[in-house]
């Protein structure tokens, strides 16, 4: 009964080991996309203060 108990929790750990290392992996290998910045109006009279 002890050992049977022993196997069934060994075979979850590692499942739950394994499902845990797929994800990582996926959240890794995701593409992340940022938006490009909006054009500031001001910025060109801070750098020149002519304008």
């Amino acid at each position: 009964m002890a050992m049977s108990a022993m196997v069934i929790s060994i075979i979850l750990t590692v499942g739950i080991l394994l499902l845990s290392l797929l994800t990582i992996s996926k959240g890794y290998g995701y593409k992340h996309t940022i938006d490009p910045l909006e054009k500031d109006e001001h910025e060109e009279t801070k750098k020149n203060p002519n304008l």
